[in-house]
């Protein structure tokens, strides 16, 4: 019996594809997706350690299922959640197609493994990029903006408690990007890239990082003038006056500073914080500050 005959006997035949399989997988990428990091790999072995029950399932020839390890053993680099999550999915729907078009001898309608090693390359960048942006850029500072407070208290909660609710709700997110991805094939991207409630959520994602970073600003940024002057016998305090016209106006002004040089500059911390520092001495000599 030939290869493509024993594809097509009953005992071959790909297994369903469950909800528990695509949790599975994605369970096992999302602990593994940085431990086996290597120049040449990246992060395919920890794809692969995600997807091998999966394959499992698919391909009963141990040709077929060797094929499938080997290609995914390819370079693949992305983001854990948002990259990792629905490229899970997207690969396993393919993978899934394939296996089935092989069984049913209809091996021309079968995507191919080079089509299946592109689309995981094609998308990998931008979905990291949206990835890094949005879990890294936004939503554990919204965690971090939250607990900080209890930190500052003593409270123990306030060193936790951002680290887990930051594994919880990207978990959680990144299994419901594996299901969409498993349920739209290929046309995932455009759900993931261009999809509407997928902007709506970045953008109020991104709106709410920023009124956390303001609220972190106003209050944990100490910047107070020392400056007094006396006119017609009477002492002015330049730090109640600014306070009269705005509370927090030097605190606001600092970070503004800090923002403009890093937009004109370059994001270069080491650097930026020598200029701040510099200048606060400065100004402290001068009996400004």
């Amino acid at each position: 019996m030939n290869t493509e005959e024993k594809r097509q006997t009953p005992e071959n035949y790909p297994e369903p594809i469950t909800k528990k399989d695509l949790l599975k997988a994605w369970s096992r990428w999302w602990w593994a997706n940085e431990i086996p990091h290597t120049f040449d790999r990246m992060v395919a072995p920890s794809f692969l350690f995600g997807m091998m029950p999966i394959l499992k399932k698919l391909y009963k020839d141990k040709k077929d299922l060797s094929e499938a390890y080997q290609r995914h053993l390819l370079f693949f680099n992305t983001q854990a959640i948002w990259g990792g999550g629905t490229l899970t999915g997207i690969t396993a729907s393919l993978e899934e197609s394939r296996a089935k078009a092989f069984a049913e001898g209809k091996e021309d309608e079968a995507p191919s493994p080079d089509m299946i090693n592109n689309t995981k390359v094609g998308l990998m960048g931008a979905l990291a990029g949206i990835g890094d942006a949005i879990d890294s850029g936004t939503v554990q500072y919204i965690f971090i903006a939250i607990a900080l407070p209890w930190a500052m208290a003593g409270s123990p909660i306030g060193a936790l408690f951002p680290f887990i609710c930051f594994t919880l709700v990207t978990y959680l997110y990144g299994y419901y990007f594996v299901r969409m991805g498993y349920g739209l094939g290929r046309n995932a991207a455009k759900e993931i890239l261009a999809g509407s409630r997928i902007k709506t959520m970045i953008d109020a994602l991104s709106v709410l990082g920023l009124f956390m970073m303001g609220i972190l600003a106003g209050s944990y940024v100490k910047v107070s003038s020392s400056l007094s002057f006396t006119l017609s016998e009477k002492e002015f305090v330049l730090q109640d006056i600014l306070d009269s016209i705005l509370p927090g106006l030097l605190p606001l002004l600092t970070v503004l500073g800090v923002y403009l040089y890093f937009d004109k500059k370059g994001f270069n911390i080491t650097r930026g914080l020598l200029w701040l520092t510099g200048t606060l001495i400065v100004l402290g000599a001068l009996r400004i500050l």
